[in-house]
């Protein structure tokens, strides 16, 4: 069974959209391992239409090392009620347009390895609401951003979560904290 994990790039203030201010910060080499280390334990990715678009269009260019290529080759489920298939035209696509909870729970049923959901806070909250996190992996970045989407937004059901690990990486107060939601 897959483990449907949540990685974001967030603000301290719960900002995850558009994550370009993160490459203000010296995150060191150890933000390489870590990412790496995800994407080999994924199987799947699991995306909103709006974090999807944006890396079908940037990922497929940047199939020059093992990362491109798994990025671009590994299964990707977008969640959409708008992309049409033609759309979803990025290598190994699907698009659940409906019953997305029990769709998702299909997936979880049939991936072995880790389902990564990058981005897509619309999905996330989602997600968190029907009880389909495994994990949590956030890679807190020391600003207050002040508005953008949040991970969590306002009216997100009280969720208790487990740390599991906490590690600072590189030089400017960047830590990665992993959780998974106590059930």
């Amino acid at each position: 069974m897959g483990k449907l994990v949540v990685t974001e790039f967030i603000s301290l203030d719960g900002v995850i959209e558009e994550p370009r201010w993160t490459f203000e910060f010296n995150r060191g080499e150890e933000v390489d391992k870590f990412k790496g280390d995800e994407l080999r334990a994924a199987d799947a990715q699991l995306l909103g239409r709006i974090t999807y678009q944006g890396f079908a269009q940037a990922w497929p260019s940047m199939a020059n090392d093992w990362f491109g290529e798994k990025m671009n080759g590994m299964p990707k489920y977008v969640v959409s009620s708008t992309l049409s298939d033609d759309e979803a035209d990025w290598t190994n696509s699907t698009v659940i347009r409906d019953d997305v909870p029990g769709q998702i729970a299909q997936v979880k049923e049939q991936v072995a390895g880790d389902i990564l959901v990058a981005g897509s806070a619309q999905l996330v909250q989602t997600l968190a609401e029907h009880d389909l996190v495994d994990e949590y992996r956030l890679m807190v970045f020391p600003i207050v951003l002040g508005s953008g989407k949040r991970l969590f937004a306002e009216g997100t059901a009280r969720t208790v979560l487990r740390l599991l690990d906490s590690k600072p990486v590189g030089p400017d107060g960047v830590f990665i904290l992993t959780y998974e939601p106590v059930r």
